[in-house]
């Protein structure tokens, strides 16, 4: 059965609890590249157990309800599906440990038209399970390539954000390790697309490639050094759209432009001058 937009839109996703420990914090951090340089203290405090941090965008992995255009009867041609743009905003610094709930909706959905795919608009609110404080909201934008024609009111989907027209004001480059998308995965996206050489060449690739969040989390990572001295406090919204895939082992540059408590980005990737992330954003506290 083919998508629908009105049973879409009200489609019920179930709700998603998860108990996290330091170890899964420490999990994320090391396989975003975190303690490269062991003897590098900044990069330490979010592996090591001692006065742990977390690293912000450790959100987008919490209380995940799984692969629901697939899992539910969502009527989408979930094979066709690719993850388009990434949001999150943070209520307040993430604990080491907790027990999460995941909140999940669709929030709106623009209709492309037939033969050009759908874009879903989808949100995950989390709180802590035990005080029902809400710690941080999750948003991203799926293009269903497979869905054109599903319907719904006319409209305009939502302008990317807009870039400065300067040279970006630093830049940080991060290399990524070869091994990145195989350690990514025990995060809990187990797709094959990032493992399996055979499964990569038959959606298209030469090999396997680095998950979209990897890219974003990478992101994260260099605006976290450039701009915060590995302080997790002041970073309290990350927003990107990818645009290319990413080959583990690349080098990803990100390009920061700054203007008050409001910064822009991208992420290039070196080897290949192909931008990865466009129209990046990012909200940093003083």
């Amino acid at each position: 059965m083919s998508a629908e937009y009105e049973q879409l839109l009200n489609l019920a996703i179930p709700d998603s609890r998860q108990t996290f420990t330091e170890r899964d914090v420490m999990r994320y951090a090391l396989s975003l590249g975190l303690g490269a340089d062991p003897l590098d203290q900044a990069q330490l405090a979010y592996v090591y157990e001692k006065d742990l941090c977390v690293l912000p965008t450790m959100g987008v992995v919490l209380a995940h309800p799984g692969f629901w255009p697939r899992e539910l009867d969502s009527g989408l041609d979930w094979v066709k599906i690719v993850h388009a743009e990434q949001g999150l905003v943070l209520h307040r610094p993430l604990p080491s440990a907790a027990t999460v709930l995941g909140k999940s909706r669709i929030v709106d959905i623009f209709d492309k038209g037939a033969g050009k795919g759908a874009l879903v608009y989808y949100e995950r609110q989390i709180y802590d399970a035990g005080t029902g404080e809400p710690l941080c909201t999750s948003t991203q934008t799926l293009f269903c390539r497979g869905d054109g024609g599903i319907g719904g009111p006319a409209k305009r989907a939502p302008a990317p954000h807009a870039m400065p027209a300067r040279a970006p004001d630093q830049v940080c480059d991060i290399t990524t390790d070869p091994r990145m998308a195989l350690q990514y995965r025990l995060n809990g996206d187990m797709n094959p697309l990032h493992a399996d050489p055979a499964v990569a060449r038959k959606a298209g690739f030469e090999r396997p490639i680095l998950h979209g969040l990897a890219t974003y989390g990478v992101a994260g990572h260099a605006l976290l050094k450039a701009l915060c001295g590995y302080r997790a406090a002041p970073i309290t919204e990350l927003s990107a759209r990818f645009t290319a895939p990413v080959f583990p082992g690349e080098t990803l540059r990100t390009e920061i432009w700054c203007d008050g408590e409001q910064v822009n980005y991208t992420v290039r990737v070196v080897e290949r001058n192909v931008v990865a992330i466009s129209n990046g954003h990012a909200r940093i506290r003083p």
